[in-house]
């Protein structure tokens, strides 16, 4: 199971948990305890809504606490905390206010959104694997190019690695399986063409990359190699 999958399911499994106790808050005959499997959700839920719905997040959580500001308390004001606290209305008006219905009110709000929330985790997980990658790549390919003033070779070995993880990842990316399990540039070059990922220009393209990063590997550096590792530490660009 991937962290992503693991994700997911963690994510589906709060949603589940959030229905049960949606049902309990809901029995008006048993009445089962609720603060504790609340509190415990509650804590869960909003992480998980802070992380992949941060617009959602004051939302969330004011259904749970009340508005510091608040000058009535009633319908419209009554939050969970209230529930859990065994505060009630004081108002003759409203002594016959149903304090749990309002707080099983306020879980169901943050139920519906929790769940339209995990929906989108797909795009959000994705982005957010994305976005990490990138930053990474970009941190290897500065150190990269700082070493290129003082070891070429060194230079583009790293490049070379760069260059290596990026084409795993959008065999991952296409869903192509690479059969050797430490697979050189030109073992991930020939399936991703094969496959229609690219055409023949870019092929050519990392195949000479590729020798320049084997240059670095196996014979001594020169001008020239320093020129050849300046097109390796730009030529994955775009692909």
């Amino acid at each position: 199971m991937t962290a992503k999958e693991k994700i997911k399911g963690e994510l589906s499994e709060l949603v589940k948990e959030g229905n049960e106790l949606l049902k309990k808050f809901q029995d008006t005959e048993k009445k089962p305890s609720v603060h504790l499997p609340y509190q415990a959700w509650y804590s869960k839920a909003l992480r998980a809504v802070e992380w992949l719905a941060r617009d959602r997040y004051e939302e969330f959580r004011h259904y749970y606490e009340p508005d510091p500001k608040r000058k009535s308390f009633g319908y419209g004001t009554y939050v969970i905390q209230d529930y859990l606290k065994n505060i009630k209305p004081g108002a003759y008006e409203l002594q016959h206010f149903d304090c749990r219905g309002q707080a099983a009110m306020g879980v169901y709000n943050q139920l519906v959104m929790l769940t339209s929330v995990v929906a989108r985790a797909n795009n959000a997980l994705g982005d957010i694997q994305g976005t990490l990658y990138a930053e990474l790549q970009d941190e290897e390919i500065d150190s990269a190019a700082s070493l290129l003033k003082v070891n070429v070779r060194a230079a583009g070995a790293l490049a070379g690695v760069v260059l290596e993880a990026h084409l795993q990842k959008i065999a991952e990316a296409h869903g192509i399986k690479i059969a050797k399990k430490a697979p050189t540039i030109a073992d991930l070059n020939e399936p991703l063409k094969a496959a229609g990922v690219y055409d023949i220009s870019v092929w050519r393209k990392i195949s000479y990359l590729a020798d320049i990063r084997n240059l670095c590997s196996h014979k001594k550096a020169s001008d020239q190699h320093r020129i050849n590792v300046r097109s390796l530490l730009t030529g994955y660009v775009g692909l």
